[in-house]
C-alpha cells in the first residue's frame, strides 16, 4: 500500500471540493482548480477529508495512487496559500524590471527580454537580480520559472546567468594554458 496514497487530505475551511466522477474541482479564496483523475483512482470525501483510493494492485494502479493523492493535496494547498519559486540572477549588467505586467530582463543578448505574466502566473522583481514566480498551479509555476531559466542558464565558469534561489552550481576550472619553457 502506497505510505503517500493512504493519507486522507485535510481540507482547510473557506475550501469547496466538488467530485464528479473522475473530475476533482477545488475552490478557494485564491481560485479554482480542476484536474481529472484516471479510471484506476478513485476519490472521496469524508467530511473535512479527501480519500484516495486504488480499485485494484494492479502495477499502474499502485503507481497512480500516490501520485494522485499528491495531485489532490497541491490542489487544495494552491488555492489557500498558493506556490511560488525564487530566481536569482548572477552577472555584471545582468539586471531585471518590473513594467506593468511585463518582466524587463537584460542577459547580456544585443536585445532585453520581455517575458509577459499569464493570467494565472505573476511575477515580480522585487530587487534588480531577483524574480519571484507565484501562482496557483504548481505545474505552471515550476514551468513558467524553468522557462525563464532556460532563457539564460548559469554557466559553469563564471556563475553568470539566472538560476534558482539556493541552486548550486558545480564551478569548472578555466584552461590550464601552456607552461612557461
Amino acid at each position: 500500500m502506497s505510505r503517500i496514497g493512504r493519507m486522507p487530505v485535510p481540507v482547510p475551511a473557506g475550501v469547496n471540493v466538488t467530485i464528479d466522477g473522475n473530475l476533482v474541482t477545488v475552490k478557494g479564496p485564491k481560485g479554482t482548480l480542476s484536474k481529472e483523475i484516471k479510471s484506476e483512482i478513485t476519490v472521496r470525501q469524508e467530511g473535512s477529508e479527501i480519500l484516495v483510493e486504488r480499485q485494484n494492485d494492479e502495477k499502474i494502479s499502485r503507481s497512480l495512487h500516490g501520485l494522485s493523492r499528491t495531485l489532490v493535496a497541491n490542489m487544495v494547498e494552491g488555492v489557500t496559500n498558493g506556490f511560488s519559486k525564487e530566481l536569482e540572477i548572477n552577472g555584471v549588467g545582468y539586471r531585471c524590471a518590473k513594467q506593468g505586467k511585463e518582466l524587463n530582463l537584460t542577459l547580456g543578448f544585443s536585445h532585453p527580454v520581455i517575458v509577459n505574466d499569464t493570467d494565472d502566473i505573476k511575477t515580480e522583481a522585487p530587487t534588480p537580480n531577483k524574480i519571484i514566480v507565484t501562482g496557483i498551479d504548481k505545474q505552471k509555476v515550476g514551468q513558467f520559472a524553468s522557462e525563464i531559466r532556460g532563457i539564460r542558464p548559469v554557466e559553469p565558469y563564471k556563475g553568470k546567468g539566472v538560476k534558482y534561489a539556493g541552486e548550486y552550481v558545480v564551478r569548472k576550472e578555466g584552461k590550464a594554458g601552456k607552461g612557461k619553457k
